[in-house]
């Protein structure tokens, strides 16, 4: 792969990605628009952006494969809206603009049961977020929905780190499906997949992460 695109590289996941991307021979060049700038590192390039106002003609965009791990909380964001915005409008225009100037592969980090007719707003937006990414036509679509993120964060969120907790000390008795999954497990799954490029939509579910 000569390069990946990766949104989201600030956060736990999405930091996890680059470690890998950086480090893996496979990558040659790792692209990864942040708002804030990143360390300098060899093989990395930065655009700095805006999401509501994004460079869609840079060069940048053709690339390889594309990762996409922009999401937060709705506690974070503020309101649903915000929280929306964040996890469906900015990750669906990504792919959209990355399909747009040929980038053949994506990978999208989703939620442990996303869906478009789900109850509860976070997992229906998560859902909706798949099918839109999914239907943008990318020869190769990878969803990955993990539990529990397991891992340091950056910023502070006290409730998902004492759930994190409980659940890694029961995970004897907790079906694989709904343990804490490792954000570097899930950051591997990514990069495979968008590197590997294998045609069709595919998802991986919690318990393939393990």
């Amino acid at each position: 792969m000569k390069t990946l695109l990766l949104f989201g590289a600030t956060g736990l996941v999405g930091q996890a990605v680059l470690r890998q991307a950086l480090a893996d021979t496979r990558v040659g060049r790792v692209v990864a628009p942040t708002r804030r700038p990143l360390p300098p590192q060899a093989k990395l390039e930065n655009p700095l952006i805006d999401f509501k106002a994004l460079p869609e003609e840079a060069p940048w965009w053709r690339a390889d494969g594309a990762i996409c791990t922009l999401g937060t909380t709705i506690r974070r964001a503020g309101s649903q809206a915000a929280f929306r915005e964040v996890d469906f409008t900015y990750p669906l225009t990504v792919a959209r603009v990355a399909h747009r100037h040929g980038t053949p592969a994506f990978a999208l980090t989703s939620s442990l049961g996303a869906d478009a007719h789900a109850r509860t707003f976070y997992l229906r937006t998560k859902g909706e977020t798949e099918k839109a990414v999914a239907d943008t036509g990318f020869a190769s679509c990878t969803i990955v929905r993990p539990s529990i993120l397991g891992g340091d964060r950056s910023e502070s969120r006290p409730m998902e780190a004492i759930s994190t907790g409980v659940m890694s000390a029961l995970a004897w008795m907790i079906p694989r499906r709904y343990r804490v999954v490792p954000a570097e497990n899930v950051a591997t799954a990514l990069l495979n997949a968008a590197i590997n490029a294998t045609r069709g939509r595919h998802v991986l579910e919690s318990e393939d992460l393990q």
